[in-house]
């Protein structure tokens, strides 16, 4: 069997591409790409020359079944591991079936462009070729410098209007079209201004934020204020929600349950400081779960997934979880929290929160069987009282914490 090249080719075609690129290249059975890049290959028409299909995966098989028999070469555009077909084949055939030749990837490429380290911390890289446009959502902040792969041609004007939105309208905004070629294009403008025109699809967009007075900035640190949400009252309260996740403590790769997710700001801040992770948020309420929806778009982690149901029945043929986080359904004693016990993965951690007596009544039993601590959270803010301020005290919150041996 013979291992996949997968080779990323520039704007500049085979001039830019190494010895064992082009090695690669003229010892190939099958060469597989886009149009564009077929059409570099003009001295190569005795090899056979597959155009990618719509969707990927019909082409993907070609190139599954003619690897047992043929040198198969996939031709990408500059690294093919940073959001390309090479994550895709890797993850499929196994790294050890396929041989990766990178070129230089667009934001290598955009960060010389611009005179940008890309081992900044205040630069951020991001696809929304790859990824939702929401994503935006989350990395802009005042002082970040964001590098973005575009989707299509309108991209970047998308890009200055969500800016604009969010009160970054004095943010400057570069297009970097076709960059390493001999049509490579710089074009700039406030995201004020927005484009006119559309640009080349293969484009990478440059944005120094700048937040104007109308801009919020939002942590991801957990405890956004209540009102960055859409919801209805029933919402797990920002003070409450700190403590909330610090127990939960998220680490990339893991998965959480958010059980009752109300307008989904547990599994939101879950995501929101940890994007490596993943999140489901269960609610039965439709109305709750359109804010979930909203939520989760505007906040900038449109990765979350939702299932509407009602506990524990929609919980069946789930990933099992690393962490649990339980705000609803507990007073009834459904069976919920045994559920949840029973599908965590050793190791894991379950939250449970609960303000009635009825609910908290439900805690402490559960406590007693199966362990854990339980956790008053107790929180008073001050309010002016006649002439003078006095703390008032909000409902206490009873957390059951428990890590699953």
């Amino acid at each position: 069997m013979n291992p996949i090249t997968v080779i990323g080719i520039g704007e500049d075609g085979l001039d830019g591409l190494s010895k064992a690129a082009r090695d690669a290249i003229d010892a190939a059975d099958v060469i597989v790409g886009g149009a564009r890049h077929l059409a570099m290959l003009s001295d190569h028409d005795d090899c056979e020359q597959l155009v990618w299909e719509k969707g990927l995966e019909p082409t993907v098989t070609t190139i599954e079944e003619r690897k047992h028999t043929q040198r198969v070469v996939v031709l990408a555009s500059g690294d093919p591991l940073m959001h390309g077909i090479g994550v895709k084949l890797t993850a499929r055939l196994g790294a050890e079936a396929v041989n990766v030749l990178p070129s230089v990837s667009a934001f290598s490429l955009a960060a010389a462009r611009m005179g940008w380290a890309l081992a900044d911390p205040m630069l951020r890289c991001v696809s929304v070729h790859a990824l939702p446009f929401e994503t935006l959502n989350r990395v802009i902040r005042p002082g970040v410098r964001l590098l973005i792969l575009s989707r299509t041609g309108e991209t970047p004007a998308q890009i200055a209007t969500r800016l604009d939105l969010l009160g970054y309208g004095d943010s400057v905004v570069t297009v970097l079209e076709r960059m390493g070629g001999v049509e490579e294009k710089r074009t700039e403008a406030r995201a004020s201004d927005g484009f006119q025109a559309s640009f080349e699809n293969l484009n990478t967009v440059a944005v120094e934020c700048v937040a104007g007075p109308d801009a919020r900035p939002l942590s991801t640190a957990p405890g956004l204020p209540d009102d960055a949400f859409d919801h209805d009252g029933t919402i797990t309260k920002s003070d409450v929600r700190a403590v909330t996740l610090s127990a939960l403590a998220p680490l990339p790769g893991e998965l959480l349950w958010d059980v009752g997710a109300g307008s989904g700001t547990v599994a939101i801040e879950w995501l929101r400081a940890e994007p490596a992770a993943r999140a489901v948020a269960f609610e039965q309420r439709p109305e709750r779960v359109e804010a979930i929806r909203t939520n989760a778009n505007t906040l900038g982690v449109p990765s979350l997934r939702i299932v509407e149901g009602s506990a524990p029945t929609c919980l069946q043929g789930e990933d099992t979880p690393d962490a649990i986080f339980v705000g609803g359904g507990i007073a009834g004693d459904s069976g919920v929290l045994q559920v949840c016990l029973s599908a965590l993965k050793p190791g894991g951690r379950l939250v449970a929160n609960a303000v009635t007596l009825e609910a908290q009544a439900v805690l402490m039993e559960q406590s007693k069987l199966s362990g854990g601590h339980l956790v008053r959270i107790g929180i008073a803010a001050a309010e002016p009282v006649g002439g003078l301020t006095a703390l008032k005290p909000a409902l206490d919150v009873l957390q059951w914490r428990i890590a699953k041996s």
